[in-house]
């Protein structure tokens, strides 16, 4: 099941949630930009993971030694309209992570100011 952008605003901060932007660097940043969105960087919080680093893992343990996060560690991933993200949430699962896709991303969080990002 995706997440919400209500149910990520009301649980942005949550012990036990991490938010992990699967983005490029650069667009985590803030310095790459995209015409479409309002704002640019990141969620607050979030996490940078690229996608591309964990396509590099060859195994569950390779995934879980990346991420590095506990055991019962919920996921919520996100990059910019949610196709990245989609496929990071699987390779997440496969290892054994509590993981679920913000499908709404950056291009649907950047829209409204009243929410917390990075750099603002």
């Amino acid at each position: 099941m995706d997440v919400t952008i209500d149910e990520l605003r009301d649980r942005l901060g949550e012990e036990g949630l991490v938010v992990l932007d699967v983005r490029t660097p650069l667009e985590f940043g803030g310095t790459a930009r995209t015409p479409c969105d309002p704002r640019h960087g990141h969620i607050a919080s979030a996490r940078n993971l690229p996608l591309d680093r964990l396509l590099e893992c060859t195994s569950a343990e390779d995934v879980r030694a990346l991420v590095a996060l506990p055991e019962g560690t919920e996921i919520v991933a996100y990059c910019h309209t949610g196709q990245r993200s989609g496929f990071a949430v699987q390779v997440l699962r496969a290892a054994g992570y509590d993981a679920r896709n913000y499908i709404g991303s950056w291009h649907e969080w950047s829209r409204d100011p009243s929410l917390p990002a990075e750099p603002s």
